[in-house]
């Protein structure tokens, strides 16, 4: 891995989408993840190793860079994404938005559910070992959304066979 920096471990997060639906099925929606990682990428608060944008969840191998705190950080991710994600259905007048009406003290739509998972990665084969699962998750019998890692647009795949990042947002783990 990367010499990033010395206050966090890369980490394997996963959010998912309020009662696993669809939203992320869209790109308008995955490019939401994709802006969002861009522009905390480009602040430097975070190198991204690999992701994946499935249907109803994320999978990220991100590292928090020296000076930022972890929890803020994925606070403010999944808020703005959130936010984004809220906008775009209100802006197309989407009936859809009353799928993640709540009746919270603190909002009135969730679009996460509220437990993401949030792993440190301590050894460079546990670190590979999730790089592989992210990439071979559009591959499973349950989604079939590509026939190779690499075809899938919204992975980190492609950029790991090919050196292509079309996103603007990884950083090769091997530095």
């Amino acid at each position: 891995m990367a010499d990033i920096n010395f206050d966090h471990h890369p980490q394997f997060f996963t959010a998912t989408i309020l009662e696993w639906k669809h939203l992320l099925k869209e790109d308008t929606f995955k490019n939401v993840i994709i802006d969002s990682l861009q522009f905390l990428k480009n602040e430097g608060s975070i190198a991204v190793y690999g992701f994946v944008i499935m249907p109803n969840h994320i999978h990220l191998i991100w590292q928090i860079q020296d000076g930022s705190n972890r929890d803020n950080i994925q606070m403010r991710f999944l808020k703005f994404t959130a936010q984004q994600m809220k906008f775009k259905l209100m802006d197309t007048d989407n009936s859809r938005l009353s799928d993640y009406f709540v009746n919270a003290k603190d909002r009135q739509y969730q679009f996460w559910e509220r437990n993401s998972l949030s792993i440190d990665l301590w050894t460079p084969n546990v670190f590979i070992q999730k790089l592989d699962y992210i990439h071979n998750n559009p591959l499973q019998d349950k989604w079939q959304l590509a026939k190779y890692p690499k075809d899938y647009k919204y992975s980190s795949a492609k950029f790991y066979e090919t050196g292509v990042d079309e996103f603007g947002i990884l950083t090769h783990h091997a530095g």
